[in-house]
């Protein structure tokens, strides 16, 4: 299988990763939902699971992947306040978890562009 062949079926399996994961450790993610939305932060926290569990769907079928993948480029930069937040949480803890809270900010970027690479290697494919 070729890195282009591979490189959907990763980003599916990492988006359905975490998608399983706010709904294994949901209080995990409850503690970065910013406090400014409306609802309860339990709600975000399945809301964004299963959002991220479509995409994975989305991302590992052919005929879906493009819009899946940049939906999923959208998403990225839709829960980076979450990030954001969880770093200031973390500002006063000690250095490990700290680095790991502040750490996870650029990462961001390259998630961005590996959907948008995904979308782009998809095109007129259906």
């Amino acid at each position: 299988m070729s890195r282009s062949e591979r490189s959907p079926l990763l980003l599916a399996g990492l988006l359905a990763t975490a998608g399983v994961a706010h709904f294994a450790r949901p209080r995990t993610f409850d503690a970065i939902v910013p406090r400014g939305l409306p609802g309860t932060p339990r709600t975000w926290t399945y809301a964004s699971g299963v959002a991220e569990l479509a995409l994975a769907a989305g991302v590992a079928l052919p005929r879906t992947r493009r819009a899946a993948a940049l939906t999923a480029a959208a998403f990225f930069v839709g829960v980076f306040p979450a990030n954001v937040k969880m770093a200031v949480d973390q500002r006063h803890r000690p250095a490990p978890q700290k680095a790991a809270a502040y750490g996870r900010l650029p990462l961001q970027v390259p998630l961005v562009l590996w959907a948008r690479g995904v979308a782009k290697g998809s095109e007129g494919r259906s």
